[in-house]
């Protein structure tokens, strides 16, 4: 999150604008207008931080990308387009800077489809950067906005055609309004959003729609792994046999299109995501800087599940490569 975003809460009298304060050498504070929204560590916002961090563990490449809270889909799209150019300019220059072991994804937009598409367009042509965050969901002051909405198909055309990348993340505050508070926040609610996201791209036509798309879900694709099976059968629940074999043999090959992320805390998961999604469309993820290492249990999940019987040597040798395979120009080899 760069450390000189303008203070839009001040120009614009709206607290809910983001802006990353620096308050030490190696410390800074996300505040919202004038309150406190998390304290976070150099890495956040200084990439020689960063690199000297990677560089310990021995991680040689990280894509970055937009600390969720700044998709700000719920304010005026211009303001909004200002806010994301200039996020986007300077995760560019990062990656500029790293000598490739950065490479960024940016934000746009989304409550104004022309000025997305614009800002995408700019982003991959002008500044280089192969991918963008969106939110699970759109809260635009219109209103909740769900990923299949007609409205963003001219959005998802557009990132087919460029071959831009998604990395699909929850926004910030839990999609079930019972969801309150951070445990249940954090731990249900993210989940749930982002099942319900890929629930809009696999059953919603998008990913039908749009049969070049690449996209990776965050978190593992939160719940959708494990309920999948349930709303296949829904789906297909009094249609004749040989087109609900047709249909969901269909449904199996956009799933498995997807690609998720290996931030789920326990190893044993990943033998779902491997089942599910395909181990080669399994990436390592850490939500890293915000939680610690050791907390999450990342170091190394794959090489654990390897050990510990949930997966095969070969899928954790297609996982480790996940990551690279999502960025490739195609379907085959890093």
């Amino acid at each position: 999150m760069p450390a000189d975003l303008p203070d839009f809460a001040d120009r614009f009298g709206d607290g809910r604008w983001p802006r990353l304060v620096v308050t030490g050498a190696a410390t800074g504070e996300i505040r919202r207008g004038g309150e406190l929204f998390r304290p976070v560590r150099r890495p956040c916002f200084a990439a020689d931080a960063r690199l000297e961090e990677m560089d310990a563990v021995g991680l040689s490449t990280q894509v970055i990308s937009p600390v969720p809270v700044t998709l700000t889909y719920w304010a005026e799209p211009d303001r909004a387009l200002a806010y994301a150019r200039h996020q986007n300019d300077r995760l560019a220059e990062a990656a500029a800077g790293s000598s490739g072991r950065l490479v960024a994804f940016g934000t746009v937009p989304l409550q104004d489809t022309d000025l997305a598409v614009g800002e995408l367009e700019r982003m991959v042509g002008d500044l280089g950067l192969p991918g963008v965050e969106i939110g699970t969901v759109l809260r635009t002051a219109a209103g909740e906005v769900e990923l299949d909405s007609p409205a963003l198909a001219p959005f998802f055309a557009a990132a087919e055609d460029l071959g831009a990348r998604l990395f699909v993340h929850p926004v910030d505050g839990a999609g079930l309004s019972r969801c309150d508070g951070p445990l249940r926040s954090f731990g249900v609610g993210m989940l749930t959003d982002t099942a319900l996201a890929a629930t809009a791209l696999v059953f919603g036509g998008v990913l039908a729609d749009h049969p070049r798309l690449r996209i990776c879900l965050a978190h593992g694709g939160g719940t959708f792994p494990w309920v999948y099976p349930r709303l296949r059968f829904r789906h297909l629940l009094g249609r004749p046999a040989d087109e609900s074999e047709r249909l969901g043999a269909e449904l199996d090959g956009l799933v498995r299109r997807l690609f998720v992320d290996s931030l789920v805390f326990d190893e044993a998961h990943l033998g779902l995501l491997a089942h599910r999604f395909g181990a080669a469309h399994v990436a390592y993820g850490t939500d890293y800087p915000f939680l610690p290492s050791e907390a999450v249990g990342e170091t190394d999940i794959f090489g654990r599940a390897g050990r510990d019987g949930h997966c095969t040597a070969h899928e954790v040798g297609e996982m480790r490569a996940g990551g690279r395979r999502f960025l490739s120009e195609g379907d085959g080899q890093p």
